[in-house]
């Protein structure tokens, strides 16, 4: 089964926590802290495999989550990092941020890796808040938490030619006869449903990869007949063999309407590289109509080829010409140079927002002050103390006074509820 899109939930492993502990040993009353940090979470990786050919592994399984990191112990003992997990993709597999619609990244060469979801630090043990002030820091850190993504998958085809038309123009019949791919054959439109992938030999040391492309209707740009599935797998092709139906009604007509509906769907498309040609021309109708074909076409500055996929007539004489043209066309590392993204905060992770909830309860949400309250141990003093302070350095405390907050009042910092006190 050939699955081209997917949505998956993915999520990176929690850091361990730091461990608060004091040396307990025999003849030494004060030996002071001794406990360990906790380990760092397990990223979220995707690669991608060329033994990988579609993502219907996603049907099956749609969450993805790494392993958390092991608490610290006694005696400076670190807990153990978790392993990272690594989901294989198919080459060609474009991510997206399912909820923001963002590109996260585009996966084309084996083995190309991507983290989407960086493990949590491992939590500090009390060791890291010694001081001369304060010999027994009652205060240690819990794991930060792992980062969480919903995923849009799309899989494009990566293919040097790609073969276009209307439906039942013969395109499968041509893939099947040129390469080692076996699609389904059949005398009525809509029998591809689903591209096909074939390697061609051109000579014993060189092959080119062709994709059959199932047919394109009007309105394929609008995604009708599954267009929008379609053509987005031409956009990876480098050159496209447009076949015309002989037998069609007409075939100018057809052309004309396919490059239509690429140049409404990316503009990009109708500038690829075309070599056309007629099929069927083992016809005695088509090889009536082909000198007529032949003139109008070349009024368009183009010149028409005559094939018969299945009496094999001329395939082999497309195919160079193909691999000629796609010789002198630009890689796709020159047409659209590939670039990894950029992680950035996209905003200050200090900012914080405030709102009122009603007369007595208050929510502080933003991204620095909920991760330090999920990393704070507030069964220990200590850490509530620091959590304090922390509040105070953001500036939440200046801001929360300043909105009207009242002792007793109750602040809700993600899933924590406050009690405020002056």
């Amino acid at each position: 089964m050939f699955i081209d899109q997917a949505e998956i939930f993915v999520q990176s492993g929690k850091g361990g926590n730091g461990m608060m502990h004091f040396r307990r040993e025999k003849y030494v009353p004060r030996g002071g802290p001794d406990g360990g940090d906790g380990g760092k979470g397990g990223d979220l990786i995707l690669e991608a495999r060329h033994t990988v050919n579609s993502l219907v592994s996603f049907r099956h399984t749609m969450r993805f989550a790494a392993q958390d990191g092991k608490g610290g112990g006694s005696n400076n003992k670190y807990g153990r990092s978790a392993d990272d997990l690594v989901v294989p993709t198919p080459l060609g597999t474009v991510i997206y941020d399912a909820i923001t619609g963002e590109l996260l990244g585009d996966l084309t060469e084996n083995g190309q890796r991507l983290v989407i979801c960086k493990g949590g630090r491992g939590g500090r043990g009390n060791t890291h808040f010694k001081s001369s002030m304060n010999q027994v820091p009652r205060t240690a850190e819990k794991g930060e938490p792992g980062e969480e993504k919903r995923l849009r998958l799309e899989l494009k085809l990566i293919a040097d030619i790609g073969i276009i038309g209307v439906p039942n123009a013969g395109k499968s019949t041509l893939l099947s006869v040129l390469t080692n791919a076996k699609p389904d054959i059949a005398p009525y439109p809509f029998t591809t449903i689903r591209p096909n992938l074939g390697v061609a030999e051109i000579d014993a040391d060189t092959s080119v990869v062709m994709a059959d492309i199932p047919g394109l209707i009007e309105g394929a740009s609008q995604g009708v007949g599954l267009g929008h599935d379609f053509l987005r797998h031409i956009q990876r092709t480098r050159v496209l063999i447009h076949l015309l139906d002989g037998m069609s009604e007409d075939p100018l007509a057809d052309f004309s309407q396919i490059n239509t509906e690429l140049s409404l769907f990316d503009e990009n498309l109708a500038k690829k590289p075309q070599i056309v040609a007629l099929n069927k021309i083992d016809q005695p109708e088509v090889q009536e109509r082909l000198p007529k074909l032949k003139k109008e076409m070349k009024k368009r500055g183009i010149e028409l080829m005559a094939i018969s996929a299945m009496a094999r007539t001329d395939v082999k004489e497309l195919l160079y010409k193909s691999f000629l043209t796609l010789a002198e066309t630009p890689t796709r590392e020159e047409i659209t140079p590939a670039a990894m993204p950029i992680y950035r905060p996209q905003e200050d992770p200090n900012q914080f927002t405030i709102t009122r909830e009603d007369g007595k309860q208050w929510r502080v949400t933003g991204p620095a002050i909920e991760r330090a309250a999920a990393m704070t141990y507030w069964e220990h003093s200590g850490s509530v103390r620091r959590f304090q302070r922390i509040i105070e350095a953001i500036g939440i405390e200046k801001a929360l006074r300043a909105a009207g907050v009242q002792e007793g009042d109750t602040v809700f910092i993600a899933d924590y509820e406050l009690e405020w006190q002056d």
